[in-house]
């Protein structure tokens, strides 16, 4: 487990025990563990003594050294088991937190949110204190919002199951190829399940492995070419396994990965041809089905480039040129141990490295999110002689010295500009005060758009997918204000943001606006988010001119010393 990942695991356990009703300073041991984890500067490998940083006690330093060493703890598996799933559920109801969760479970004994819907309609939760009516109307409205998109699932929900189950297929005897297919696969925001196409010469033997190997809560189907289960997880997660062999699968993986408009469209090219596909093949007038080794041969077959699983809608992939695959040479949003991180700054150079990577920027916390242990204008000076020698001993790379900087809700920006001068490269962003009017959030935004220092804005609405909306942004305005200014708009890759969203990105492109795919990664993990950017960029046409990740390191340099 890396730190990050640690200290998830500790606030964790504090929301568990507060749900529980545990000792207030118990639950509060935990959060102050976390948070004395997240203030030290060094990543989880380079900490020799856990129980010597102040605020970790023998107690919580016992979790994190278990933690450390077999990647669980049994504080918190203890806990799990007696807490019921459907009462951590309530957190996703906006307002409730683990304290409140409490108060309703001892005092009116609700455990879900079907039986906290019906308290509310019978006028019960306005009985406890510090309850009251409007909680009710509250309440009410984040339960129809939960129920609304009950049948579809989140990219970032998804992303780990997918991983885990590629992770489970790679490992197997009886698995020749296999991909994930879907809308999952065509980087859609939502899904509502997970196709996975594996060829296989041993159906019933590779269904049973995928049975026993994984946490299947419901098994709704299990025959030799198909296999439909309901995973356990954080959300119940609904899979689909189809089992064909080497020739169909190329066939195969593009038919289920859709979309059906565009397997509408191949359709009718077929038969203007004589042909018929199918999820087996080609079928020819005579009756004799062509097989293909790759999707690449089965569109060459009907005469067209291949065509990227995000862009197949049955419109503009047969209308326009296709984007093209990006290259990339830099990712340039990230977080060390510094603030929120959770790899020091030479983890984060050397992995960028090993991407093939010539050039990132470290773009740590400023300092009015003490919440993520962000960089007084002391520790970024600090922080940069840590960058300056890690580029000495890396002549061949760079690590630009950076800021992820708040634009604070009074429209002011977090550091001075005699601070943002002496950085390499300036990230603007919002991280509070999200429910301001458009003309607050505006003026936030302009501060950051004139100001010379200011080289790009962050996630620029703040949605997180499926769990806020985000704020209130004219995005033409800020669009024109980006072009206006010379800055650039980013896409972030976290699954949870995709910010900015497709539409956004078309009219950023429209208007000629620089686009750069960050990963915002906290982790050596995250730096995977990039193929999620990528593949998220293709939908709308981003062309390579306009990706900052695709230029040059001198390029990049040139731009940012204008």
């Amino acid at each position: 487990m890396n730190k990050k990942q640690i200290i998830n695991v500790l606030e964790d356990i504090a929301l568990y025990m507060e749900v529980k009703g545990e000792n207030p300073f118990k639950i509060s041991a935990y959060r102050k563990a976390a948070a004395a984890l997240e203030g030290d500067v060094r990543s989880i490998t380079e900490i020799d003594d856990i129980t010597k940083i102040k605020g970790i006690g023998k107690g919580t330093g016992e979790v994190i050294t278990e933690l450390m060493t077999t990647g669980e703890t049994s504080v918190l598996i203890a806990l799990q088991a007696e807490i019921p799933a459907s009462l951590m559920a309530l957190l996703k109801i906006p307002g409730l937190g683990g304290k409140r969760i409490a108060k309703l479970y001892k005092e009116l004994g609700i455990d879900s949110i079907e039986s906290l819907k019906q308290a509310c309609e019978a006028g019960q939760i306005r009985t406890l204190a510090g309850f009251g009516a409007k909680t009710e109307e509250k309440y009410l409205a984040g339960i129809a919002e939960v129920e609304t998109r009950a049948d579809r699932h989140a990219i970032w929900r998804i992303e780990p199951v997918v991983n885990h189950i590629n992770q489970v297929l790679a490992t197997s005897e009886f698995v020749n190829q296999y991909s994930v297919a879907g809308s999952y696969r065509r980087t859609n925001e939502t899904s509502k399940d997970v196709d996975f196409i594996v060829a296989t010469a041993e159906p019933v033997k590779l269904r049973n492995y995928l049975l026993e190997k994984l946490a299947v809560h419901e098994i709704v189907a299990a025959g030799d070419t198909k296999v439909s289960v309901v995973l356990d997880g954080e959300e119940l997660m609904p899979v689909d396994f189809r089992f064909v062999t080497d020739k169909q699968y190329a066939t195969a993986l593009h038919h289920f990965t859709g979309s059906k408009d565009h397997n509408v469209r191949m359709r009718q090219i077929a038969k203007e041809r004589g042909e018929k596909i199918s999820e087996y093949g080609v079928e020819q007038a005579d009756g004799t089905v062509i097989t293909f080794k790759t999707e690449a041969d089965f569109f060459a077959h009907f005469d067209l480039p291949f065509i990227p699983p995000a862009i197949r809608t049955g419109r503009e992939e047969f209308e326009r040129e296709l984007p093209k695959q990006a290259t990339i040479k830099a990712d340039l949003h990230m977080h060390t141990t510094w603030s929120d991180g959770a790899s020091a700054i030479h983890e984060m150079g050397d992995a960028l490295q090993q991407k093939g990577y010539t050039h990132a920027a470290i773009t740590d916390h400023s300092q009015f999110l003490a919440v993520a242990n962000g960089l007084t204008p002391a520790r970024l000076r600090q922080q940069r002689l840590e960058i300056e020698a890690y580029n000495k001993a890396h002549p061949n790379f760079r690590l630009f010295a950076g800021t992820e900087m708040d634009i604070l809700p009074d429209a002011t920006l977090d550091f001075e500009d005699d601070v943002l001068r002496e950085l390499d490269f300036v990230i603007a962003a919002i991280h509070s005060s999200f429910n301001q009017t458009e003309e607050q959030i505006m003026a936030r935004m302009y501060a950051a758009m004139k100001n010379p220092y200011v080289h790009m804005i962050a996630h620029p609405t703040g949605r997180v997918i499926e769990k806020r909306e985000g704020y209130a942004v004219n995005m033409s305005q800020l669009i024109a204000w980006a072009k206006q200014y010379g800055k650039i708009l980013e896409l972030n890759a976290n699954p949870y943001r995709l910010d900015l969203c497709e539409e956004h990105l078309r009219m950023a492109v429209e208007a000629g606006v620089p686009i750069a795919i960050n990963t915002d990664a906290h982790s050596i993990e995250q730096l995977a988010y990039m193929s999620v950017g990528e593949r998220y960029a293709q939908k709308a046409y981003v062309p390579q001119e306009l990706l900052v990740n695709t230029w040059t390191r001198e390029q990049f340099e040139q731009f940012i010393m204008r």
